[in-house]
């Protein structure tokens, strides 16, 4: 069983980085669009169900079987898992950040520039180094 669930875990994870990826890329062209506009709300749509749809069961599944594969795999006494467990809470505070903003466009009251959308693209990526060498290399 626990290679099912490693293996929906990881196909879980590759879905939701891969719309924390495009989210904030949605968002920066959403800036450029003018309120009301049919680019506007066609954006607001593309978010909604990116999110809806996507990215929030992605993110729970991933959280669900990755629970139960450290607790299976007695992960949660070693030292990198604890650097990787504070990487995916900063991940998870990205995704509430990016709800948000969804929420914002939704709303036509978003504040943020498009230069913020581009910095926050990054995060994620950067995030999912760090926890893919935790995870392969087991450094500590």
């Amino acid at each position: 069983m626990y290679e099912w669930i490693k293996a929906l875990h990881i196909l879980a994870v590759i879905s939701w980085m891969a719309g924390m990826l495009y989210l904030p890329r949605l968002m920066v062209y959403h800036c450029a669009a003018e309120i009301g506009s049919q680019q506007s709300e066609t954006f607001k749509i593309m978010e909604w169900r990116l999110l809806k749809i996507i990215i929030n069961p992605a993110m729970v599944v991933t959280w669900l079987a990755g629970g139960w594969l450290v607790w299976q795999g007695g992960w949660y006494m070693s030292g990198w898992f604890h650097v990787k467990f504070a990487l995916l809470i900063v991940m998870s505070a990205i995704h509430g950040i990016l709800v948000r903003r969804v929420k914002d466009f939704a709303a036509d009251r978003n504040t943020r520039s498009a230069r913020y959308f581009r910095i926050i693209n990054e995060v994620p990526a950067a995030l999912m180094v760090g926890i893919v060498i935790l995870v392969v290399v087991k450094p500590f």
